[in-house]
């Protein structure tokens, strides 16, 4: 334990492009630990099996490194209360969730997913919120006994107090009472044996000796259930805080359907970490007009958990733009500049392998820009008259747009062969050939008709900066059709 004793962590699921919302509470929880002369600790909390890959993973950890984040313990370094991951964890749960149901905590059911399924539709019906009904909360032992041994699938649920109101105060948001009969009977070992997150969150936070937990107000909701697991297994429980999503200005939650959110899409784009941490910080500090430009040293030493806004984060593209163009004028040097352009432009192998592409296509490097430059463009400046010339008419390009932009969500591991297998899986469920397809892609992607390989360049510029380049192609398109 350190001095101040003070563990805080950052439990990312490795289910997808690591969003600017994971850095967010990233930051606040490194500084936090900072500032008490803690330990910061990452935790990857892959319980869904499904969605879960190691590709993600390594996104997690390479995006949290890029922003310039360092734990003392983690997955990729080891520690003293490992494994870090939790399908690394998988039969440390098992224990603790027989210990639940042996004191009567917790039960066994059986129900199927159609007959929870057909009880919520119930419920919804009736104006109620979802939630579990009990049905298997009263089966004697016995009975239990036997359907395990009939193989019947089964799931462990906690109990929840019928009576009365959880009360806690947490971090930020102060004295907090919820009705216990708001809170659901949480499955917690799930029917492959995995725990959810509710499960595992709460052992491995108690095993890791976590002090304070710190993260996004939408688990708000589920503390009841962490408090009253920590009740059931008789152990103190950490001070919780949860920090105000991040929000567009319109005050609408942060989302990738409508702004980009991965960190690797402003990677992508040449902002630099030192300035989106700085923009990302000062949602945690209290500062005048003008102190704006701040290292991570200067965030950590004005940094004031005590004094944190309940009102949403604002993600001001704006500022970060502002903020960003300050710290590449004002913060490096002639020499730090030169190397950060020549790293960017490596970054992911997006030069070299752009260069690779073009050699066989071009007959004098002055092409190059031309041909190549898409790569390295933040933005290719659409407009619906750049899709004219594609002999499809508007009405047919949109609705491929439309409907590529969600299939290519569906990609696991982002490369050359899954991109190409699952366009042409689209063109055969769209019913038309593969080059009715692509030709919008080729416009929508590179701003050009002529330019290099799709599936190649898709593969470089990557999902995040792909999915933002289909979604400005669609709504060029849209007034093109709107037009009409």
């Amino acid at each position: 334990m350190t001095a101040s004793g003070v563990r805080v962590r950052i439990a990312p699921s490795p289910t997808g492009e690591p969003h600017v919302g994971t850095a967010y509470i990233a930051l606040f929880n490194y500084l936090f630990a900072k500032k008490h002369g803690g330990e910061f600790i990452l935790r990857i909390e892959d319980t869904d099996a499904t969605r879960s890959t190691p590709e993600f993973e390594t996104k997690v950890l390479d995006a949290l490194r890029w922003c310039g984040l360092e734990w003392k313990e983690g997955p990729d370094i080891g520690g003293p209360y490992g494994p870090y991951r939790q399908s690394d964890r998988k039969d440390m749960y098992q224990p603790y969730a027989q210990e639940l149901l042996d004191k009567g905590h917790a039960f066994r059911c059986f129900c199927t997913p159609e007959r929870l399924e057909q009880m919520r539709e119930g419920q919804r019906a009736a104006g109620k919120p979802p939630k579990y009904d009990g049905l298997c909360l009263t089966l004697k032992a016995e009975e239990v006994t036997s359907r395990m041994a009939d193989g019947e699938t089964t799931v462990i649920r906690m109990k929840i107090p019928t009576e009365g109101s959880c009360d806690f105060t947490d971090g930020v948001y102060g004295d907090v009472s919820i009705p216990w009969d708001s809170v659901d009977m949480q499955v917690l070992i799930k029917a492959d044996g995995m725990p959810t997150y509710h499960m595992a969150n709460v052992i491995d936070d108690h095993l890791m000796k976590i002090t304070h937990v710190a993260r996004g107000e939408e688990w708000l909701a589920s503390v009841p259930k962490h408090i009253l697991l920590y009740r059931y297994f008789g152990w103190d429980q950490p001070v919780f805080m949860h920090l105000s999503l991040m929000r567009n200005a319109d005050k609408s939650k942060l989302s990738k359907r409508k702004n980009p959110t991965s960190i690797s899409y402003y990677s992508a784009l040449g902002y630099i970490p030192e300035a989106l941490m700085n923009f990302l910080g000062l949602f945690f500090i209290q500062i005048s007009e003008g102190e704006e430009l701040l290292t991570m040293e200067e965030l950590s030493e004005k940094f004031d958990p005590e004094n944190l806004s309940k009102a949403g984060a604002i993600f001001d593209i704006q500022k970060l733009d502002w903020l960003n163009g300050r710290w590449i004028r004002e913060k490096l040097s002639e020499e730090d500049f030169r190397d950060r352009v020549l790293n960017w432009a490596m970054e992911n192998d997006r030069l070299m392998a752009g260069l690779r592409l073009s050699q066989t296509r071009i007959s004098k490097l002055g092409e190059l820009p031309d041909l190549a430059g898409f790569l390295l463009k933040s933005d290719l400046g659409l407009q619906p008259s750049d899709f004219a010339k594609i002999k499809s008419p508007p009405e047919e390009i949109l609705e491929i747009l439309n409907t590529v932009q969600p299939d290519l969500e569906k990609i696991l591991e982002w490369n050359v062969e899954t991109i190409e297998a699952e366009l042409r899986a689209i063109a055969d469920r769209m019913g038309k050939k593969l080059k009715v397809v692509v030709a919008p892609l080729f416009v929508a992607v590179s701003g050009s008709s002529r330019s290099l390989p799709l599936f190649d360049s898709m593969a470089i510029l990557g999902r995040s900066v792909v999915r933002q380049r289909l979604k400005l192609a669609s709504q060029a398109v849209a007034a093109l059709v709107g037009s009409k």
